[in-house]
């Protein structure tokens, strides 16, 4: 009798388990920033993660897990449990333009994933050196036109958000400027402000606080606020090149709905704060209210736009 006992007692232990089930979150969130510390990325998910952790009553932990350009830690975040714990920073560069460069890239931006919200927006600019002879874009075009292929332009890697909207300013405008690839932004930087290449196009928080370089346009429907004499490529006539980098938080696929509107919701009051909107915006970003099936359908929207890009140009991954 009672091995026929503990037999039932384990046959109804997987039943029973619902009626145990503690509400989300019961302990622990981690937030994978698919970057190394201290970029753009890492610090819009330390905050992110800071402001979720303040208003549900658990703590947030967030782990760099970088490598092959975001996509490391944004397939390990698809693959893994979609139990609301696990959260990746989903961003332009992991989920719109690297798998339109890298065909070894094998999640789904759309599929495997549920995006929970928005963090920032975060937008470009277009720069030159502030010694340099170009004061305005149309004074660099100019040259483009004039002398293609003579003007140069650095850009943070092959494939990169800074190289893939060169692109589609060489497009836009019909010039032809040579594309001179760097490890990251710094050394391109250095090389714009050196005189060593004329440009580069990158995330005005990795080039906006330079005296050293001139800002031509930002890519941004209005101004930024905090570069008001700086226009818009909007208002100089180029509607295709507004484009930003945005970061958001997202889920596996199976995250259970109710986490995403708790998190969401947590992030959507967090960035709202007043010292939070001040903090975004030394970043140029503004802050949103965009829910999760607002963010899905950004998502969803700009994976064809920039696989589009990506082909005209023929970039590929090295």
């Amino acid at each position: 009798m009672r091995r026929r006992g503990l037999l039932t007692a384990f046959a109804l232990a997987p039943l029973a388990r619902p009626a145990f089930a503690q509400a989300w979150p019961s302990r622990p969130i981690t937030i994978v920033v698919p970057f190394p510390p201290g970029g753009t990325a890492d610090l819009l998910g330390r905050l992110a993660g800071r402001e979720i952790e303040q208003r549900v009553g658990q703590s947030v932990v967030v782990e760099n897990r970088a490598g092959a350009g975001g996509a490391v830690g944004s397939l390990a975040v698809a693959r893994g449990a979609p139990d609301g714990y696990t959260l990746i920073l989903s961003n332009i560069a992991s989920q719109a333009i690297g798998p339109a460069v890298n065909p070894n890239i094998t999640y789904d931006s759309v599929k495997d994933f549920r995006h929970v919200g928005l963090i920032a927006a975060v937008p470009s600019a277009i720069a030159v050196s502030a010694t340099g002879p170009f004061r305005t874009l149309q004074d660099l075009l100019a040259r483009a036109k004039a002398q293609p292929g003579a003007v140069r332009f650095g850009s943070t890697g092959v494939g990169t958000s800074s190289h893939v909207k060169l692109e589609l300013l060489k497009r836009a405008a019909g010039v032809d400027i040579t594309h001179v690839p760097y490890r990251g932004s710094a050394p391109a930087v250095t090389d714009v402000i050196a005189g060593n290449v004329e440009g580069l196009i990158a995330a005005v928080p990795d080039i906006g606080n330079n005296d050293r370089l001139r800002l031509l346009a930002v890519t941004t429907p209005e101004r930024a606020t905090r570069w008001p004499d700086v226009p818009s490529v909007k208002e100089l006539g180029f509607d295709t090149l507004v484009a930003s980098n945005w970061f958001g938080l997202s889920g596996p696929a199976g995250m259970p709905a109710e986490a995403a509107a708790k998190v969401n919701a947590a992030l959507v009051e967090g960035l709202n704060t007043p010292a939070t909107v001040e903090r975004l915006a030394t970043l140029g970003a503004a802050p949103n209210r965009m829910s999760p099936a607002d963010y899905a359908a950004m998502v969803a929207s700009e994976v064809p736009r920039w696989r589009e890009v990506v082909r005209s140009a023929n970039i590929q991954a090295q």
